[in-house]
């Protein structure tokens, strides 16, 4: 089962895409990504050596339909909770870029690597703009993505950043 972990895997991924293909209808966007969700979900479990858990040895699942739901890939709460973030950073990305350009000291936005760039964009709504994650969190996820998706150098990068802006940051680091 998904996790806010993925969410946010799958919400970077989203900023990525939308930052360098910008979408017209949001919902769209959204509707596009869950349905290759789904179809690179299948992909790799009909890939030979992958096996779902409780599926026969070999056995194909069939390649999805457009009817195929995004129920297979996690729960509502969890879909919910990507196209939040998603929305959130866009509906808050001049303040969130702004507000970044200052933490990044003489270090312009357009210079910095998409991943890198979306990765703090996702953690500085989570810090300045929703309650819900504790700042601690928000930074550990940030750096961990910036390491997958990116590499180590990037995750001390964006540690760094983040850690400037944590201090401003008006509630607890940890709940």
């Amino acid at each position: 089962m998904a996790t806010r972990r993925q969410a946010r895997e799958w919400a970077l991924q989203l900023l990525f895409q939308l930052d360098h293909n910008p979408a017209e209808n949001m919902n769209h966007a959204f509707e596009a990504f869950w349905k290759q969700q789904v179809v690179a979900r299948v992909d790799d479990q009909n890939t030979p050596g992958v096996r779902r858990p409780g599926a026969p040895a070999n056995k194909a699942m069939p390649h999805p339909s457009t009817e195929d739901s995004t129920d297979t890939l996690a729960s509502a709460k969890i879909l919910a909770f990507t196209e939040g973030l998603v929305r959130g950073v866009f509906n808050n990305l001049a303040e969130i870029d702004a507000k970044l350009s200052v933490y990044l000291q003489n270090w312009p936005l357009h210079r910095l690597g998409g991943v890198e760039r979306n990765v703090m964009r996702l953690a500085f709504f989570e810090l300045f703009f929703a309650d819900e994650t504790p700042p601690i969190v928000c930074i550990n996820e940030a750096v961990d993505l910036a390491k997958y998706f990116s590499n180590a150098d990037a995750g001390r990068f964006v540690n760094g950043v983040l850690d400037r802006a944590a201090k401003d940051v008006k509630r607890p680091a940890r709940k």
